[in-house]
C-alpha cells in the first residue's frame, strides 16, 4: 500500500470513530478507539512506540513515545485539544526526523467536523 492510499486509510478511521464519538473527550480515548478501528479494518500499527532520541551518536531513551505508528511508515499524533498550535506541529515534525519517517498525520479530534482537525506534515529526508 502506498503511503497516500495509507494515510487515506488511517483518516478514514479517524473519521469514523469522530463520527461514532464526536468531540470532547480525552486523548487516551481517541487513540484506543482508533487503534480498534485499525484493527477492524486490519491496518498494522505499533502503539505507545518508544523513540530515543539520537544524541551525537547515542541512542538516549528520554522517554518519547508515538501514539501509533502505521506499517511502520506514518506518524499519527494524537491530540483532543481547543486548537492545534505550532509546537504540535513542530513536535509531530521532530518525531518524524528522529525516527527516520516521511509522513507523520496530526489529527485533533475536538473539532466539530474532524476533515477540520488533520493536518499531514512531510518531513524531507536528507542524506547525511
Amino acid at each position: 500500500m502506498k503511503v497516500n492510499e495509507l494515510t487515506q486509510s488511517i483518516i478514514g478511521a479517524a473519521i469514523e470513530v469522530h463520527r461514532v464519538l464526536g468531540p470532547g473527550l480525552l486523548e487516551s480515548a481517541y487513540e484506543e478507539c482508533l487503534a480498534h478501528e485499525l484493527q477492524l479494518r486490519n491496518v498494522v500499527f505499533e502503539r505507545q512506540k518508544p523513540l530515543p532520541v539520537n544524541y551525537k551518536g547515542i541512542l538516549l531513551d528520554c522517554s518519547y513515545r508515538l501514539d501509533l505508528l502505521v506499517r511502520a511508515a506514518v506518524v499519527v499524533e494524537i491530540k483532543a485539544v481547543e486548537e492545534v498550535l505550532p509546537i504540535h506541529e513542530a513536535q509531530l515534525l521532530t518525531y518524524l526526523r528522529l525516527g527516520g519517517w516521511n509522513v507523520g498525520l496530526l489529527i485533533n479530534f475536538n473539532v466539530p467536523i474532524l476533515k477540520r482537525g488533520i493536518k499531514r506534515l512531510v518531513w524531507e529526508l536528507k542524506d547525511t
